[in-house]
């Protein structure tokens, strides 16, 4: 007579996983370094502590997350898993991993296919599954309007404060000028006599190229310390206002919050200015 032997799965043993985890911090800050550190510990610990993973390494990023272009350690995970050396990453949130939900998605999307999964751990969400990715995209989604209105905050702040006269901003230092104890600019005559002498050769009709074969002929090095002054850098000193004791906010500004890339600022918005702010290198009449 005929009989069924029913055969168990053989998945009963936990496949050995290639765990990693992605940290990321938004400033250089003391107390965030502080805060990176910590989940970069506690994530290590999390994976050694588990028998059928192992360590894969602790992929961390200091700044924005609105372009993964911009996040070196972030790129350095992602050929880890294209190259088959981690199966799964640790991350704290979406909020974390990427906060521009196109990349996001495409990232998620790109890794299933090489079967990476990603965990994130506060919204306790699989990427795995394609099931989940509807959930994803609302939760990245959540996360770029957050960054979305973190922008425009920043940018009111800012507008407030070249509004007043007092702002910081109108004493920011540049090549031939420091600042006395109040914190306003003040001439640093020796860096000054090199702006006169630049303006000079200027005016004589050369072009920067000789204005820089100049300064090294006379062994003057660039604000940089470099032999050989290049031309950007005279052509900012050229066109800086600051010079003439003018100071000009908003010069440029950043056009979209996901590419974080400052543009000329040519009318679009406005632009904040104080005549006589400090003592001048050049006179402009």
């Amino acid at each position: 007579m005929w009989s069924v032997r029913t055969i168990p799965p053989n998945n009963l043993v936990p496949t050995q996983l290639k765990v990693a985890a992605y940290c990321r911090v938004s400033t250089n800050s003391l107390e965030q370094q502080t805060s990176l550190s910590s989940q970069e510990q506690y994530y290590e610990e999390w994976i050694k502590r588990i028998p059928h993973w192992t360590f894969a390494g602790i992929y961390s990023d200091i700044g924005s997350g609105t372009q993964a272009k911009g996040r070196r350690r972030f790129n350095a995970m992602i050929s880890a898993c294209r190259r088959g050396k981690i199966d799964t990453i640790l991350t704290k949130s979406a909020h974390r991993f990427a906060r521009n939900t196109v990349d996001a998605l495409e990232t998620i999307r790109m890794l299933r296919r090489w079967k990476v999964d990603i965990y994130f751990e506060i919204e306790g969400i699989h990427s795995l599954y394609e099931s989940s990715e509807f959930l994803l995209a609302v939760v990245c989604a959540r996360a770029q309007e957050e960054s979305y209105s973190k922008s425009e905050d920043i940018k009111w702040g800012l507008r407030k404060a070249f509004e007043n006269p007092e702002s910081r901003y109108y004493q920011r230092i540049c090549y031939g000028y420091t600042h006395n104890k109040d914190g306003r600019l003040v001439i640093n005559e020796k860096e000054a006599q090199i702006v006169r002498l630049i303006y000079e050769i200027a005016g004589e009709g050369k072009s920067l190229s000789r204005i820089s074969s100049r300064l090294k002929e006379m062994g003057i090095p660039s604000p940089r310390g470099k032999e050989t002054w290049s031309r950007e850098t005279l052509r900012k000193i050229l066109k800086n206002e600051k010079y003439t004791g003018s100071v000009i906010l908003q010069k440029t500004y950043v056009k979209n919050f996901l590419e974080h890339k400052q543009v000329q600022n040519e009318g679009q918005l406005d632009l904040y200015q104080i005549d006589n702010n400090h003592q001048p290198i050049i006179d402009d009449r």
